[in-house]
């Protein structure tokens, strides 16, 4: 898809910060877009479907708009917004874009795959490095991405009912890594730039409908659900925002067992690997 011409941006409201949200023309961008307008954030929404954003900024008539169509699948698109990102004072970025295809990874074609590393990876990456520099130099901002508990589901035994989703799952486990790490980075040099990733379960959006998946008879999150969770926490200084999970002490376990993993390590051969070359050797002759 050839990205066309962002508009012009709008003349901003006195004062107003200013959030740039990806994904906006439907689902959790949508939601967002219309709570940060109501809380009075002038807007830059980004999405592939420019009848739809053009009809959500004639929505949002209080606050100043900038509709961008553009195809983050691509980095003629990526490239569009990411000049976008770092030429305006951005205060707040949300990287949602998402892209499904669902399927194993022996099924899934090269060129969705780069689609959806694009979108999941490649994208919000960019953006945020564009973004960032700004944010630095006011010293504030925030950054969001929009990842899903799927990016806690890699150790699951069996495939999710909606089949193969190894690629997509590693999409959102580097969202949460990077979020994680970036956030640490930020705040060890003082900037007054917080970093949070949203992990929502199935939400009520057309993002499955999209994949041809009808999961109307699961209970489902609503989008402005996912966004009143993602402010309130933001507010908590979570930086892994789970808006279904009930019991916080979950995550908080998987992160420390993330922390004792990684510091669990040392220069020495493992005993285990030691005991299977010790096992699997055969002895030497004796003359």
């Amino acid at each position: 898809m050839t990205t066309a011409p962002a508009s012009s941006p709008a003349p901003s409201t006195a004062a107003a910060p200013l959030a740039l949200v990806t994904g906006a023309s439907s689902g959790i961008g949508r939601a967002f877009a219309e709570r940060l307008a109501a809380l009075g954030h002038d807007l830059i929404i980004v999405g592939r479907r420019r009848d739809r954003l053009d009809a959500l900024a004639a929505s949002l008539p209080d606050v100043a708009v900038q509709v961008i169509e553009a195809d983050l699948s691509t980095i003629e698109g990526i490239t569009t917004v990411a000049d976008v990102a770092a030429s305006r004072p951005v205060s707040l970025l949300v990287n949602n874009a998402g892209v499904a295809h669902y399927m194993p990874l022996t099924d899934l074609p090269a060129e969705k795959a780069l689609e959806l590393l694009n979108v999941k990876v490649v994208a919000p990456t960019l953006l945020t490095r564009a973004a960032v520099t700004g944010m630095i130099a006011r010293g504030a901002g925030t950054i969001v991405n929009v990842a899903g508990m799927i990016a806690f589901s890699g150790p699951a035994e069996a495939p999710a009912p909606q089949g193969g989703r190894s690629v997509y799952t590693g999409t959102l486990a580097h969202t949460v890594a990077l979020s994680q790490s970036l956030s640490a980075e930020l705040a060890a040099s003082g900037s007054g730039v917080t970093v949070h990733v949203v992990c929502p379960g199935v939400v009520a959006t057309e993002f499955h409908t999209v994949q041809g998946m009808d999961l109307s008879a699961l209970p489902r999150m609503s989008a402005d659900d996912v966004v009143t969770a993602t402010l309130a926490g933001i507010d908590l200084g979570e930086v892994v925002i789970a808006p279904g999970v009930e019991d916080y002490a979950l995550l908080e376990s998987v992160f420390t067992a993330d922390v004792a993993a990684f510091h669990g390590q040392s220069p020495q051969l493992a005993s285990r690997y030691a005991a299977v070359v010790a096992a699997t050797t055969p002895a030497p002759l004796v003359e």
